[in-house]
């Protein structure tokens, strides 16, 4: 089979979550989280967005109203990744979210990027992060990328907000 690499410019479009109770999840990623509802249909499935893209992430409760969360141990997707444009950004959900006692799963520095992990009604993982400057991003000695999964300095991300 001949060699292929997807174009460079790919992108994730959306992601589609299957949820229990779609006014439970439309409080959470609109009202908490802030993301726009760009449209419904009937009760049973939503689509919310960034800036008025068609839609970032679909809702729905067409295989899954009133089920139990998310299973930890199993298959499926572990998080959908949310990436803010900059670390202020970052900071203002995190105090947001303290604010409202939403409970955090974790947080870690990355070398590439900062993140926040928690999960959302259903139990399906949540990870809001942003991207340091390609140039910042830590290097091996062979020129690759040294991800790695540090302390998150949670203070440090908070006085972004009185900058």
């Amino acid at each position: 089979m001949e060699e292929y690499r997807i174009p460079a410019q790919t992108r994730i479009g959306h992601v589609h979550l299957k949820v229990s109770d779609l006014g439970r999840a439309l409080d959470f990623y609109c009202g908490l989280l802030g993301f726009e509802l760009i449209t419904t249909y009937g009760d049973q499935a939503a689509f919310i967005s960034a800036g008025g893209y068609h839609h970032h992430i679909g809702l729905n409760t067409w295989q899954s109203k009133g089920a139990p969360k998310a299973e930890k141990k199993g298959v499926g997707l572990f998080h959908t990744a949310i990436l803010l444009p900059t670390r202020k950004e970052l900071a203002f959900l995190f105090n947001r979210l303290n604010q409202q006692s939403y409970p955090f799963t974790g947080a870690a520095d990355h070398g590439v990027s900062e993140a926040l992990y928690l999960d959302d009604p259903d139990g399906n993982g949540i990870e809001l992060y942003w991207d340091r400057p390609k140039e910042e991003w830590p290097r091996k000695e062979d020129g690759s990328i040294d991800m790695y999964t540090r302390r998150l300095d949670l203070e440090g991300l908070l006085r972004e907000l009185r900058i």
